[in-house]
């Protein structure tokens, strides 16, 4: 049983990406390292929370590349009602989450003691049900028609309003981005995008006016007044201090499990929002330039498997998760480098977070599952290098 279990590991490393694999091992253990620093400061516990969800994670991303991600995507319409269930199951009966200056949102749901943000796994279901509606479209050759594109907008609109419905614009944001690339990937037109745009700016004003709370508006201006005395100690606290922490570590940083401010729990929320400041306090701007760079090698590798795919369903389901990836990236460094407005939005795979760290493993699976059937047409595996050969019983068959 031992051998047996010893070849299935083999066999399965010998198909995996493995390089992928590499870099998310080594994202794991750098975050699993500033958590243990993190923990200093408070009674929680966030590296066993976070080594907890990452061995759940990592079986999890087993299990779902071990099957075909188009046999997945069949249950589509099974996939989008669970988590149109969810979704509002959370907004009407979740945990909320209040802080100052109006920040109210009910996106977590209590399971066995320990909260769920159920966004999270609609992400990845939302990757799944998306690249399906995209495949279908394609395949029909109507990827150019106008009223597909609607349908396709409507779509992606449903998880939009759920998660305004919860409170959560962080999230929003995410599918907006995830929806985006995904439809680039397939090839949607410029127009319809210049279209989307103009909406987007027409709808600003009344955004801005109607629909933004006034913490949200706040965070937006804080961002550009952070020298301001009164920004510094109201909207503009939490970006402030995390840019004296980020400067504070300088070129190499005050050491390992050394930052005074991270031991002082100086930065709110450092172990999820903030966990980027850590990195600069204690490994300086060393510390910032590796997260920044496993990261982008980490998305190269996506768009990498993305270009191999047997089919056009695989190509979208990387470009999905890609985008979970790179927008969240780019909204949590810019937030702690004070370029961009504080959104609530997770360093991806850094930050502290069970249900984020185990959700994002699931897509990790689902893009491992692409990778692992790259060379396989119809459910027949090909060999590159040779041609496809069918024996007359094969023929027969057929």
């Amino acid at each position: 049983m031992i051998k047996r279990g010893f070849k299935g590991l083999f066999n399965y490393i010998r198909r995996a990406d493995i390089i992928l694999w590499l870099l998310l091992a080594l994202i794991s253990v750098y975050s699993l390292i500033l958590l243990k620093s993190v923990s200093r400061a408070t009674e929680a516990n966030y590296f066993r929370t976070q080594l907890f969800a990452i061995g759940l994670g990592v079986i999890g991303a087993v299990v779902v590349s071990l099957i075909d991600y188009s046999e997945i995507a069949n249950f589509w319409y099974l996939i989008a009602g669970f988590s149109i269930f969810l979704m509002i199951y959370t907004s009407l009966f979740g945990e909320e989450v209040t802080g100052g200056g109006g920040v109210a949102a009910k996106a977590w749901i209590n399971i066995g003691g320990r909260t769920f943000q159920s966004s999270e796994l609609v992400k990845i279901a939302f990757i799944l049900t998306y690249a399906k509606h995209l495949d279908i479209v394609q395949k029909k050759g109507k990827i150019t028609e106008p009223l597909q594109i609607v349908f396709l907008g409507l779509h992606a609109l449903v998880p939009l309003l759920l998660c305004e419905m919860q409170g959560d614009t962080g999230a929003t944001v995410v599918f907006f981005f995830i929806f985006l690339a995904m439809s680039l990937s397939a090839g949607i037109q410029l127009r319809y995008f210049a279209i989307l745009g103009g909406l987007v700016l027409i709808a600003l004003p009344l955004l801005w006016n109607f629909v933004l709370k006034d913490y949200q508006k706040n965070r937006f201006i804080a961002v550009f007044n952070l020298e301001n005395s009164s920004v510094q100690l109201n909207d503009g606290y939490q970006q402030y201090q995390g840019r004296i922490s980020i400067g504070s570590g300088r070129l190499r940083g005050q050491g390992l499990f050394e930052g005074g401010r991270v031991a002082n729990n100086s930065v709110p929320f450092q172990h999820s929002d903030y966990i980027f400041s850590v990195a600069g306090e204690e490994l300086g701007f060393i510390g910032c330039s590796l997260i920044i760079l496993l990261l982008l090698l980490f998305m190269l590798k996506i768009l990498h498997v993305a270009h191999s795919s047997r089919d056009d369903l695989g190509k979208y389901i990387c470009f999905g998760f890609f985008g979970i990836v790179a927008l969240q990236s780019i909204s949590n460094i810019g937030m702690c480098l004070t370029l961009l407005p504080a959104m609530g939005v997770t360093l991806p795979f850094f930050s502290a977070g069970g249900s984020s760290a185990a959700c994002l493993y699931l897509g990790f699976g689902l893009v491992q599952s692409v990778y692992m059937r790259r060379k396989e047409s119809d459910g027949l595996r090909l060999k590159r290098s040779t041609p496809l050969r069918f024996s007359y019983k094969q023929i027969k068959n057929i």
